[in-house]
């Protein structure tokens, strides 16, 4: 049995965990992929460099947090761990923001409310791979 694949996701809210266990309840349950979360930018880099490497491939984060933005850790996790994946989640679909995140190495752009079908897809081609 291969090990799940660890994702990471950061947002200030903590409602987003509960979502997110309950969207990929199958997918944990399988074995497939592991979730963590990190309530800021902070904590996310704490929990990246717990591990050496990063056992995390994947971290979707919200853009809007207090404290570090969810760009700016974008751009000290693509300097750092440049092999991890990094998904931007914002609740304004704003393409100042889309702009910015792709310029800085952002795999995918998604806007709240999530269309978890599509974040599934992602995951999934992952996981495949």
């Amino acid at each position: 049995m291969p090990n799940p694949m660890k994702f990471l996701v950061v947002d200030d809210e903590r409602d987003v965990e509960m979502l997110f266990r309950q969207k990929f309840r199958k997918e944990i349950r399988k074995g497939l992929i592991n979730l963590e979360f990190a309530f800021s930018g902070d904590e996310a880099l704490e929990i990246l460099k717990s591990n050496d490497p990063p056992e995390v491939v994947y971290i979707f984060s919200d853009i809007n947090m207090p404290g570090m933005s969810g760009l700016e850790l974008l751009k000290k996790v693509k300097t750092e761990f440049p092999q991890i994946k990094v998904s931007m989640i914002s609740a304004y679909g704003d393409q100042k923001n889309y702009d910015k995140a792709m310029d800085s190495g952002a795999k995918a752009f998604f806007t709240k409310p999530i269309d978890f079908n599509s974040l599934k897809e992602e995951v999934h081609q992952l996981v495949e791979n």
